[in-house]
């Protein structure tokens, strides 16, 4: 789980690190963000350079590494255990406090996405008013999903973003 989460992180931070490198160019040239295809299969290496894409797409505004929170398919040995602990984890990181300029992305493939949209409902229970301004929260996710998790995010004064995983 912490493997695929640094994978993810170290991909984000890759891809933004190669493009501050290039200091030679006389004129700055922009990339046009590498879109991915919604992975098909519930395979963790098949989502993790989509995930990476998403993040390096909203990046924007953010000026720290972001918290990656990966749930993986719902067929995976231990998914109960798995999601308990990441339920734990997203837990801890929002009750030590997320300061501005933070984002927290949520993503999993299509059979866990519904299980990570409560998961999210769940994490942001306790969150009082307006403590969370100028962070982003983006969840990639079913359609289903996209209103329930922004009630439940949107009263932390978050900047939420939704990403569809439908085709």
């Amino acid at each position: 789980m912490k493997n695929t989460q640094r994978l993810l992180l170290v991909a984000c931070l890759a891809a933004l690190s190669l493009t501050a490198c290039k200091k030679e160019e006389a004129a700055p040239v922009e990339a046009a963000p590498v879109q991915v295809a919604v992975p098909a299969g519930e395979d963790r290496q098949e989502w993790q350079p989509y995930l990476a894409s998403i993040a390096e797409a909203n990046m924007d505004g953010v000026t720290n590494a972001p918290y990656a929170y990966f749930l993986p398919s719902a067929s995976s040995e231990d998914f109960d255990g798995e999601y308990e602990r990441l339920l734990e984890r997203v837990q801890m990181d929002i009750s030590r406090g997320i300061v501005g300029g933070n984002m927290l992305m949520f993503g999993s493939p299509h059979s866990s996405a519904s299980k990570l949209a409560d998961l999210v409902v769940e994490s942001f229970k306790e969150t009082k008013p307006n403590t969370m301004k100028d962070v982003k929260v983006v969840f990639v996710g079913n359609a289903e999903d996209k209103d329930r998790v922004g009630e439940a995010v949107s009263p932390a004064g978050v900047n939420y973003i939704f990403v569809s995983t439908a085709k």
